[in-house]
């Protein structure tokens, strides 16, 4: 058992997790659960992420249309041929390795201009395409969870509670925690000192760091 997780770079903003086998379905559905998030009035964000197949094929699946060339009536009818969406950028992390250690890695872009990904990396302080935002997300998931560490009595015996241990894992990380990246610079009384924020603050949800007791006693609006 997986878990896919997506952040959002320039808030360092939890997004999302799907549990599964990493299969495109459990991308596929990941993305969903993105989409569902996003402001119609926005464009696609870019993607980035490793070299691995199903991933590919689920953004490939999520952000494109089927065209079904023009039949002249002679031999077999074409294929419907799948088009990604003109605005859809992804850009792949390839990394080799041998013996069980990275030797190389490789950006790869795989939809949409170098150059139009490249001005998106440096719209959040990034030089060159990267996953090491998810990266250590999902290292911070298994030093903070316990149910991460394989073959200890601590692992999840349910997939059930498995998801809603993560689920209070994503609401304490972007509401809770206050990122050391995400702090900004204050004057008080001549001096200079920093704010501390917390991904859910720099995504412009709340305005203040939440305390552990104000997240177990919010109440979610019905809707």
């Amino acid at each position: 058992m997986y878990s896919c997780t997506a952040v959002k770079p320039s808030t360092r903003l939890f997004l999302a997790h799907v549990e599964g086998k990493r299969t495109t379905e459990d991308y596929t559905a990941l993305l969903y659960t993105i989409e569902n998030m996003r402001s119609l009035s926005t464009g696609l964000p870019l993607f980035t992420s490793d070299n691995w197949d199903a991933i590919k094929d689920a953004i490939t699946a999520t952000y494109s249309y089927r065209f079904q060339p023009f039949y002249q009536g002679r031999g077999r009818p074409p294929n419907p041929i799948i088009i990604p969406f003109e605005d859809l950028k992804y850009a792949q992390v390839c990394k080799q390795r041998e013996n069980g250690r990275v030797v190389d890695v490789v950006q790869r872009v795989v939809y949409g201009s170098v150059d139009e990904i490249r001005r998106l990396l440096e719209a959040t302080d990034q030089e060159v395409i990267n996953t090491s935002f998810v990266e250590r997300m999902n290292l911070t998931i298994r030093n903070c969870l316990a149910r991460f560490i394989r073959r200890t009595m601590n692992e999840s015996k349910t997939l059930r509670m498995h998801c809603r241990t993560l689920d209070f894992f994503q609401a304490w990380y972007n509401f809770v925690k206050p990122h050391d990246s995400l702090k900004i610079p204050i004057q008080s009384d001549g001096n200079r000192k920093w704010k501390k924020r917390t991904p859910a603050m720099a995504e412009g949800l709340t305005d203040h760091v939440w305390s552990l007791k104000e997240l177990l006693s919010f109440k979610v609006p019905f809707q």
